[in-house]
């Protein structure tokens, strides 16, 4: 098996880039389309805007592969008298590091504004409490780039209640193979899973299973694969947790056991964390009471397989993430593994 470094990379510089906040996914799902294409994959769409690849295997059982290229973001709340915007969240984005990110708002109409994030007391000389003010939307707001004063001058400027905003991805990829930007998760899994798929195209071949690879939509607001096709097992690809009390790297494939759904299916886990050992790849097998996943939201919504976690170890979930290639590599190789 070959994997192609530079056009996973490449791929992934190229989708993180793309605003693709949960409930505003077209752009990103458009990308994913031309990318498919490139593979002569079968694909359909659902109601609520999952896309379902179909890759052609060489027995009559069903493996799902999830990956989400929804992200964290924000929609405009209110506009204030002077002229800056209050915003409610989408997903949990760790609001500390937002303070003094830029962002972009959209108008319904597509017209598009700079701004700046910022605590409402964001001047050390000014306010005492600049640098212990506690960062949330309470407590936060967005200067727009604009000459405006007023209400009135934001709405002249086409922005209502209900825009998005959408956050600077701030996307590096360094020498040394490390990769850091915001939505890491999962958007660095969609390009590891065409990293598989470019991989089986090369070289000409077939999976034993016939793969349902599951591009969702909605999972950081919890019922991004809630409804499925049938399928005998369904494997998320999302990031790993790395932090106090966990075993996995910037540069290990996590196996997650459990998370705050529940465990995952015994068996499934079990087998990757064979796999991973058997073929020498770096790995960790870890709990994450504080997460769920797309194989969290399609049990919950009653759908009937074995489920498993795994992905690469990332960095500062919910902020400024970072990984490092070689997590991504042993990611791919370890779904290849599975699905021979």
């Amino acid at each position: 098996m070959t994997i192609d470094k530079h056009y996973i990379l490449d791929l992934a510089q190229s989708i993180l880039t793309i605003p693709s906040p949960s409930g505003y996914t077209k752009d990103i799902i458009a990308r994913i389309k031309q990318e498919a294409k490139l593979y002569n994959l079968s694909y359909e769409e659902t109601k609520k805007g999952n896309l379902i690849l179909t890759v052609p295997g060489r027995t009559p059982k069903t493996v799902g592969l999830s990956v989400h290229v929804d992200t964290l973001g924000a929609m405009v709340r209110s506009i204030s008298s002077d002229g800056t915007l209050k915003f409610t969240n989408i997903g949990g984005p760790s609001w500390p590091t937002l303070d003094g990110e830029y962002c972009t708002i959209q108008t319904r109409e597509g017209k598009t504004y700079t701004g700046t994030f910022l605590s409402t007391s964001p001047a050390v000389h000014v306010y005492k409490d600049a640098n212990t003010k506690t960062r949330n939307p309470e407590n936060m707001l967005v200067r727009i780039d604009e000459v405006v004063k007023s209400k009135e001058d934001v709405q002249k400027l086409g922005i209502e209640v209900g825009n998005y905003i959408f956050f600077d991805p701030k996307t590096t990829i360094t020498d040394s193979g490390f990769i850091k930007s915001r939505f890491l998760d999962d958007k660095i899994n969609v390009a590891s899973v065409f990293g598989l798929i470019k991989a089986l195209h090369d070289t000409n071949s077939k999976p034993k299973q016939t793969l349902k690879i599951i591009i969702s939509t909605y999972e950081e607001v919890g019922h991004g694969a809630a409804f499925i096709p049938e399928l005998d097992e369904l494997i998320a690809v999302d990031m790993g947790c790395i932090g106090d009390d966990l075993s996995c790297t910037e540069y290990d494939v996590s196996i997650c056991a459990k998370d705050s759904s529940g465990p995952y299916d015994y068996e499934l886990t079990s087998a990757f964390a064979k796999l991973a050992k058997d073929n020498a790849l770096n790995h960790a097998v870890d709990i994450y009471p504080y997460y769920g996943s797309d194989v969290s939201a399609a049990r919950a919504g009653g759908n009937d397989f074995k489920g498993a976690l795994i992905g690469p170890g990332v960095h500062a979930s919910h902020g400024m993430e970072r990984t490092h290639y070689d997590a991504i590599e042993s990611t791919i190789k370890l779904l290849f593994h599975y699905i021979k």
